[in-house]
């Protein structure tokens, strides 16, 4: 029913940036949550910065003053504004979606590459 098409993955030197963006389609139908999620080679996917219907947003600590969580309700698009990347920061970036009454729904994917 939700569809997410994520861009804005790539290559980049520690200390650069990189803006992610997410747009869900489809029949989303009520919107509790939209944000991104990571997974690097060899470990579990974990939270990166989850935005809240009612404007909440949680950052994983290791992101925190680092990344940012903008959006554009009317789009329908949350994006992921990743400044002072680090190598450790090197992973596949997935958005995510939280709806009601559909559920979770995931993007495809996205490589972000931080270069030492």
């Amino acid at each position: 029913q939700v569809q997410l098409v994520e861009s804005g993955g790539g290559l980049v030197q520690a200390g650069g940036s990189l803006r992610l963006s997410c747009a869900a389609s489809g029949n989303t139908g009520s919107i509790n949550a939209m944000g991104w999620y990571r997974q690097a080679p060899g470990k579990q996917r974990e939270l990166v910065a989850i935005l809240s219907s009612g404007g909440s947003i949680n950052y994983a600590t290791s992101v925190k003053g680092r990344f940012t969580i903008p959006r554009d309700n009317a789009k329908r698009t949350v994006f992921l504004q990743m400044n002072s990347l680090k190598p450790d920061d090197t992973a596949v970036y997935y958005c995510n979606i939280v709806t009601i009454p559909w559920g979770t729904a995931w993007g495809q994917g996205t490589q972000v590459t931080v270069s030492s």
